[in-house]
C-alpha cells in the first residue's frame, strides 16, 4: 500500500505496457479506495468476532489484527478463498484466548454467512435474470421437460411430506431445549404448550398418511397437507420454540404451494390403497419415534401419574400422550378403511348417450360400432359430439372397445381425453381389439401394444361356391337345401313379433352349450338391442331353427353378425349354412367384406426369440382346448378363405399387464367365474 501511495503522489504520467495504458488515480480517489477497503475488512472481521464465544482478554481491535494477518496469509497461499490456511492461522493465534473446538465452530458459521450465503443468493439472482432475459428459450425447455417434471414433482413432494411427518414425531419424542422452554413460559401459558406438543405429533402422523395421497395426486391430500404443514410450523414454535424444524417445514410448504396443478385427481383418501412399502414405512417411523422417546426418558421411573402430569419441564408426560395420540390416529384410519364402502362402479350410459351414439354408428364402416347400442358401456364423446369411445371399467382397468367411432380427424384428441380421464382417477387406459391402421395413436399415448389374435374378413367380391376349394361349402349348402332349410332376411320392423320364438331358441342354445351370456365385446339376448337390427333366419318347415342379428357397415364396406343361436335339434352345419347364405346375400347387396370375427391367440410367433407373451399365447392356442376350442375356431373360419388381420391390445405394460388381461376377460365374461366356466 505504501508503494501504491508513493506512486500516486510522485508519478503523474500513466504507465504504458505496449498498447495498454494504466493511469494512476488522484490522491482523493486513493483515499476513498483505502477507506472503503478498510471498512470492508473491518465489517467482515466484526462478523467473525461476533460469532466467537466471549473472552475477557480479546478485544475487537486485537482480534482485527489477527483477522487481517490470517487474510493476508490466505492471499499469499494462492488457495481459493484461503480455505484452510485462513482457519489455521486464526485458530493458532486465538489459542491463548479460546479453545480450538469453539473457534472452529465459529469459523464454519462465518464461512456459511460470508461466503456460501452470498454465493447462493447471487446464483439465484443470476438464474432469475437469465430466465427473464431468455423467456422463449426457457419456455421451450419447460415444454420439452414438462412431462418429466409433472411425473417427478408429486413423488418428491410425497417423500418430503413423509419426512416432515417424521420430523414432527421425532421432535415430540425428544426433550425440548431447556432455555427455550424457560423463555417461552414468560409469554405462553402451559396449556398452550401442552396442546401444541400433542397436536404437533398428530399433525406428524397425518403427514405420514397424506404422503400416499400426494403420490397419487389426490386434490384433497394437497389441501390437507398444506393445512397440516402450516399447523406443524405453528406447533413447532409454540411447543418449544423449535425454529429449526419450523424452517424445514416452511421450506416444504413453500415448495408445495405453487404445485397445486399437479394434484387434480378426485378421490377419497379413505378408499386409497396403501402399498406394503408405505404401510411398513409408517410403522417404522412410529416404532422409531416410540423407541426414541423411551430411550430419551429411560432415566425416569414409569408411573401412572406421568400421564396426568402437566408442567413446563414435563417432557416425558408430553411424549407419552403424544405417542398414544399418534397411534390412535393410525388405528382409527385403518378401521375407517376397513368399514368404508366399496368403490361404486361406473354408471352405465343414459338413454340420451345411447341416442347420441346411435346417430354416429350408422356412418361407421366398421360393424363393431354397433356394440355401442348394447347398453352395457359408458361413452366419452368428443367436444364436437361427432366421435366417441365406448368403454367399461373393471377395477383399475378402463377398457375401451376397439378404436374410436366417428370422425377420424377427432380420434387423436378424443384418445387423449380418455387418457387424461383415466389418469385423473388413477386408472389404466386399455384399448381392446384395436386395428393395425392407427397403432401410432396408441404409441403416442405411451401405451404398449400386444397382439391378441387375428380377425377373419372374407372378400365378398370374390366369394362364390364355385371351384374345387369350395367343394365343402357346396356340399353343406346342397345338403341343407335338400333337407328343407330356407334362408331369409327380416328387417328391424318385423323383429318384435318373432322375439318370443327367438328367445326360446337362445335359451335352449345356452342350456345345451352349458354356458351363459357374455358381454362388452359380444352381444347378448336383449329385446331392445335386437329390435334395432335386421336378422338372418333359417327356417325348416316354417319353423325358425337358427338366427343371427346382422350388423351393416356404412357405405356397404362391411357386413357381420353378432348373436348366433340355433336349436339343439337343428341339422348339422346349420350355422355354416347360415354363414354361406349371409355371404351370398351380402355379395348380392354390394357389400365388400364379411367379418367372421376374431380368432384369439391366432397368428402369434412361436420363435425362441419372440416376446414372452407370444410364446405363452401360442401355448394357450395349442393346448387350451379344455376351456376354449381356439384351434377349431381358426380352422372353421379358414373354410371361407378369409384375409387375416391382426388385432391388438393397447395398454400399460410391465407388472400391470397380467391384471389388465384378467380384468378384460372378467369384463367380457361377467366375472372371473365366467372366464373359467365359459
Amino acid at each position: 500500500m505504501g508503494t501504491y501511495l508513493l506512486l500516486t503522489l510522485l508519478r503523474k504520467r500513466p504507465f504504458k505496457v505496449r498498447d495498454w495504458t494504466f493511469p494512476l488515480p488522484p490522491i482523493k480517489i486513493f483515499s476513498l479506495q483505502v477507506s472503503i477497503a478498510f471498512l470492508d475488512w473491518a465489517l467482515a472481521g466484526s462478523i467473525l468476532y461476533v460469532l466467537l464465544p466471549p473472552s475477557s482478554g480479546l478485544t475487537y481491535f486485537g482480534f482485527l489484527g489477527i483477522y487481517l494477518l490470517a487474510q493476508v496469509a490466505g492471499l499469499v497461499s494462492q488457495v481459493p478463498g484461503g480455505l484452510g490456511v485462513f482457519e489455521t492461522v486464526v485458530i493458532l493465534l486465538l489459542s491463548p484466548h479460546l479453545p480450538a473446538s469453539e473457534v472452529l465452530g465459529s469459523l464454519l458459521a462465518y464461512r456459511g454467512m460470508y461466503y456460501i450465503l452470498p454465493l447462493l443468493s447471487s446464483a439465484v439472482l443470476l438464474g432469475v435474470q437469465e430466465v427473464l432475459q431468455k423467456k422463449e428459450a426457457f419456455q421451450k425447455f419447460t415444454q420439452v421437460f414438462g412431462r418429466w417434471v409433472s411425473a417427478l414433482v408429486p413423488q418428491v413432494l410425497a417423500f418430503t411430506t413423509f419426512v416432515g411427518g417424521a420430523i414432527l414425531l421425532f421432535s415430540g419424542a425428544t426433550p425440548a431445549v431447556t432455555w427455550r422452554l424457560a423463555w417461552l413460559k414468560n409469554f405462553i401459558p402451559l396449556q398452550v404448550i401442552e396442546m401444541s406438543h400433542f397436536l404437533g405429533s398428530l399433525a406428524g402422523v397425518g403427514l405420514l398418511i397424506l404422503g400416499r395421497g400426494l403420490q397419487r395426486r389426490i386434490d384433497a391430500a394437497y389441501v390437507l397437507t398444506v393445512a397440516l404443514l402450516g399447523a406443524g410450523i405453528l406447533f413447532s414454535l409454540l411447543k418449544g420454540f423449535d425454529y429449526e424444524e419450523a424452517i424445514a417445514l416452511s421450506i416444504m410448504l413453500g415448495a408445495l404451494l405453487p404445485c397445486r396443478g399437479y394434484f387434480y385427481r378426485k378421490g377419497s383418501l379413505i378408499s386409497q390403497r396403501f402399498r406394503p412399502g408405505w404401510v411398513a414405512a409408517i410403522v417404522v417411523v412410529l416404532l422409531c419415534s416410540a423407541w426414541l422417546g423411551f430411550f430419551s426418558y429411560k432415566h425416569l421411573e414409569y408411573s401412572s401419574d406421568l400421564w396426568w402430569r402437566f408442567e413446563f419441564q414435563g417432557d416425558a408426560p408430553r411424549f407419552l400422550r403424544a405417542i398414544v395420540g399418534a397411534v390412535a390416529v393410525v388405528v382409527i384410519f385403518m378401521i375407517s378403511r376397513l368399514l368404508s364402502p366399496a368403490r361404486p362402479k361406473a354408471a352405465m350410459a343414459t338413454q340420451e348417450d345411447i341416442q347420441n351414439a346411435a346417430r354416429i354408428v350408422p356412418a361407421s364402416p366398421q360393424t363393431y360400432a354397433n356394440l355401442a347400442l348394447l347398453g352395457d358401456k359408458t361413452f366419452l364423446f368428443s367436444r364436437s359430439g361427432k366421435a366417441f369411445i365406448m368403454y367399461g371399467i373393471q377395477k383399475r382397468s378402463w377398457i375401451a372397445m376397439g378404436d374410436p367411432i366417428g370422425e377420424e380427424d377427432e380420434w387423436s384428441e378424443l384418445l387423449w381425453q380418455f387418457r387424461e380421464m383415466c389418469d385423473r382417477y388413477n386408472g389404466w387406459p386399455v384399448f381392446y381389439e384395436v386395428g393395425h391402421e392407427k397403432l401410432h395413436l396408441y404409441l403416442d399415448l405411451g401405451l404398449n401394444l400386444l397382439k391378441i389374435g387375428e380377425e377373419a374378413r372374407v372378400s365378398l367380391d370374390s366369394f362364390s361356391l364355385e371351384g374345387g376349394a369350395r367343394k365343402g361349402l357346396r356340399h353343406t349348402h346342397r345338403k341343407l337345401e335338400n333337407e328343407g332349410c330356407r334362408f331369409e332376411v327380416i328387417p328391424p320392423e318385423e323383429i318384435p313379433p318373432l322375439l318370443p320364438e327367438l328367445k326360446s331358441i337362445s335359451d335352449a342354445w345356452l342350456e345345451e352349450k352349458n354356458t351363459r351370456e357374455k358381454g362388452f365385446s359380444l352381444g347378448f339376448f336383449d329385446e331392445t338391442y335386437l329390435k334395432k337390427f335386421s336378422a338372418g333366419l333359417i327356417r325348416k318347415e316354417g319353423k325358425v331353427i337358427a338366427f343371427a342379428n346382422m350388423w351393416l357397415g356404412a357405405e356397404k364396406e362391411e357386413l357381420s353378425i353378432d348373436l348366433m343361436r340355433y336349436l339343439p335339434g337343428a341339422p348339422d352345419s346349420v350355422m355354416e349354412y347360415l354363414f354361406i347364405k349371409l355371404m351370398l346375400w351380402g355379395r348380392q347387396e354390394g357389400y365388400r367384406w364379411f367379418n367372421l370375427g376374431m380368432a384369439p391367440f391366432s397368428g402369434l410367433e412361436d420363435h425362441e426369440l419372440a416376446p414372452l407373451w407370444h410364446r405363452l399365447g401360442t401355448l394357450i392356442f395349442r393346448y387350451g382346448e379344455h376351456f376354449y376350442n381356439l384351434q377349431g375356431l381358426r380352422q372353421y373360419k379358414e373354410k371361407f378363405d378369409p384375409t387375416w388381420e391382426p388385432k391388438y391390445l393397447a395398454s400399460p405394460g410391465g407388472l400391470a399387464l397380467p391384471r389388465i388381461l384378467t380384468n378384460v376377460a372378467s369384463l367380457i365374461s361377467g366375472g372371473l367365474k365366467g372366464v373359467v366356466a365359459k
